[in-house]
């Protein structure tokens, strides 16, 4: 698969990819399966370790982006526990030796068990570069998001199916958008600025920015 180098706009295309260049870190997002899941290969500068956010789909493009562009994977984490979101885990894990993280509470529908269990308020360190574990209640029990900073000057918010251009993640039991739409306001609208780079599980990225001033529109429309 090529990789779109040049004009990054967070919009790929179902079965292609595109990079974005930071000074400290690489960002390939592509995109996997019928359901149009985004993957994520976050690269460090200096130090060539990386991060895939989401074995979602399609193991062979995957293990060709890692095989080219990635050579040296360090952690698999998986954002929560929807079928879409691991279909590739199993093969690509097996395929490359690299453990395998995900929250407890989302564990055990995986097909392989995580090597690391991950925590709110965790950091998850590859190479130079530091996740911040975000634990968003509402979506799925144990869904995470990761905020990477000082790639830049932006944070960069990886944060699975909890938040898209538009709205939270789908909800269906009692409470839980509720739930979700409180933590993702509290813990991720109250701490990060505008000009913060959400990267979601599925279609085109948005900025905090975009997105806050419609919060009190989501909270009325209770979706």
């Amino acid at each position: 698969m090529t990789v779109v180098d040049d004009n990054y706009t967070g919009h790929v295309e179902p079965g292609t990819a595109a990079r974005r260049t930071l000074p400290g870190a690489s960002i390939v997002k592509v995109s996997v399966g019928p359901m149009d899941n985004n993957a994520y290969l976050i690269t460090c500068s200096r130090t060539g370790e990386t991060l895939l956010i989401d074995a979602a789909n399609d193991a062979a493009v995957l293990l060709e982006l890692i095989e080219k562009h990635a050579p040296t994977l360090a952690l698999i984490v998986t954002s929560h526990q929807h079928f879409d979101h691991w279909q590739a885990l199993e093969e690509v894990a097996k395929a490359t030796g690299v453990p395998t993280a995900a929250h407890q509470l989302d564990a055990e529908p995986l097909p392989v068990a995580p090597d690391r269990i991950l925590a709110h308020g965790d950091k998850v360190e590859i190479g130079d570069l530091s996740f911040d574990v975000i634990h968003l209640r509402g979506h799925t029990p144990g869904s995470v998001a990761l905020a990477l900073d000082g790639a830049d000057e932006s944070t960069h918010l990886f944060t699975g199916d909890c938040l898209f251009p538009g709205g939270v993640g789908k909800t269906w039991e009692d409470g839980a958008f509720e739930r979700l739409l409180d933590d993702v306001t509290a813990r991720v609208f109250d701490v990060y600025g505008d000009a913060t780079v959400v990267y979601p599980g599925h279609g085109d990225d948005t900025t905090l920015g975009t997105e806050r001033p419609h919060l009190a529109e989501w909270k009325a429309r209770g979706w």
